[in-house]
């Protein structure tokens, strides 16, 4: 293996069309579409690492993958390459050669997830793909006093959904906090990792207190309680983004300490 490169690569994507990023038979994701693209301009396969699943419709910002190949082209070109056969939907921001020892998956320290919920009755066309659309008014001052107490270390298991092949339910948040301007309410959640479909749980659970169906205060007994019958409903795919994947504690402490100022959460809310 001595000849081999590991390649990194950060991803952007609209999942709209997608099931996901990990290969399904007979589906189309964004990994195998990642993997064939690869393999029709270089000539032979590569086994693409991701640092975590993203569900069927899920967005991406900043997705990252590594995967080792003993091609002499320059990392760089390589992304270049792959963007000029991928479809409009999927991009690779940059590509370079890390540390053969690096894993996408198992040296991430942490993720932040967005997730977006546009509040009218009438659908926006421009952004419908992006967001969760909410009928019903919501109060959002009791959603953000809701937030406050999904912080710190708990075990999560009554928000997560049949099928995870985690190892244990235990997760910490960061940081989690709601951001609202005109229609639009931004969730935004760093942690350690997250469980299966626990993020659409979560705000799920946050529209549900918005509608006055679950006490804000209720929070910290629905955790304890680690029933997901308890907990809010299932909020939809689309709304979700993955927004960042940390490597380093320093790289996610900055961005959390950015997102403490105020005029940086106006630029991020112009993003989004």
């Amino acid at each position: 293996m001595d000849d081999f490169k590991n390649i990194r690569l950060r991803i952007s994507y609209k999942g709209t069309c997608y099931h996901g990023w990990q290969k399904q038979l007979g589906r189309d994701t964004i990994q195998e579409i990642i993997e064939n693209a690869y393999q029709s301009i270089f000539g032979h396969k590569i086994h693409l690492i991701g640092s975590g699943r993203t569900d069927s419709g899920v967005h991406a910002f900043n997705q990252t993958a590594n995967f080792k190949t003993n091609l002499s082209v320059d990392a760089f070109n390589i992304g270049q390459a792959l963007n000029s056969k991928l479809p409009k939907d999927i991009r690779i921001r940059t590509s370079y050669e890390v540390n053969p020892d690096f894993h996408a998956r198992f040296d991430a320290k942490g993720k932040t997830y967005v997730y977006c919920i546009y509040n009218d009755r009438v659908a926006n066309p421009l952004i419908d793909d992006y967001c969760y659309k909410v009928d019903y008014k919501l109060n959002v001052l009791e959603m953000k006093k809701a937030t406050e107490q999904f912080k710190g270390e708990h075990d999560f298991s009554g928000f997560t959904a049949s099928g995870s092949s985690a190892k244990t339910t235990i997760r910490t948040i960061y940081d989690i906090r709601l951001m609202h301007r005109h229609n639009f309410l931004v969730l935004m959640v760093t942690g350690n990792g997250f469980l299966y479909k626990m993020v659409r749980n979560i705000a799920g659970t946050l529209i549900d207190v918005g509608r006055g169906r679950i006490e804000a205060d209720k929070i910290g007994e629905i955790i304890q309680l680690k029933d997901r019958k308890s907990v809010g409903h299932t909020a939809k795919s689309k709304g979700l983004s993955l927004l960042n994947v940390y490597y380093e504690n320093t790289e996610m402490n900055a961005f959390l300490n950015a997102m403490n100022n105020e005029k940086n959460l106006d630029t991020l809310m112009s993003l989004l």
